[in-house]
């Protein structure tokens, strides 16, 4: 995706959070669009608070299951209500960095015994899934980056991302799967888009 076309999401997806805030109104799909932007496609819409760059929501659609405009809608609207903050604000609209990533479709690593997992993670461009039995859980390329983790202490978050153990990674049973990201955020509250 260009950065035209990233700078068109972040301001659509910032548009459609204000409406939601506001008024409790969905957003309508834009006519006229690019064949990429129906194509499906998982999205996460990342908020963080401004200037101290904390995490303030994050909520997405990570398998390929809707057409791209469509999970942007969805998950904009979800993202403001993020079950582990309070629910978003008309006085923190200015307050907050939109951060749109769209995903590649989610692929199994396949490995012989679970002590390969960390050599085939690649830091900063593997987004990661964890599934043992009912329990998930999923994060983005960019988190293990920003908290500095190795790519074992990668897959131990995960895991407690998850609500198991953190070395859970290493039970049978556990798949664990691989996505990258295109990531397109503002500097500033609907400011300058920048591609990650």
């Amino acid at each position: 995706m260009d950065q035209k076309d990233g700078e068109f999401l972040i301001r659509f997806a910032r548009e459609t959070i204000e409406l939601w805030v506001k008024d409790r109104k969905v957003m309508k799909k834009p006519r006229n669009l690019s064949d990429e932007f129906y194509e499906e496609r998982g999205v996460f819409v990342t908020l963080h608070t401004y200037p101290g760059k904390e995490l303030r929501g994050c909520i997405g659609i990570p398998q390929p299951v809707k057409p791209l405009i469509e999970a942007v809608i969805e998950s904009a609207m979800s993202v403001t209500q993020d079950p582990r903050f309070p629910d978003l604000t008309m006085g923190e609209l200015d307050r907050v960095i939109v951060e749109v990533s769209i995903l590649t479709k989610p692929e199994r690593i396949r490995v012989k015994k679970p002590e390969e997992y960390p050599e085939r993670v690649e830091i900063g461009k593997d987004g990661l899934i964890i599934k043992n039995g009912m329990q998930s859980g999923l994060l983005l390329p960019q988190v293990p980056k920003e908290y500095g983790w190795d790519a074992k202490a990668y897959l131990e978050h995960l895991c407690m991302k998850a609500s198991l153990p953190p070395d859970a990674w290493t039970f049978e049973g556990t798949e664990i799967l691989r996505f990258r990201s295109e990531i397109f955020s503002e500097e500033t509250p609907g400011g300058r888009v920048e591609k990650a």
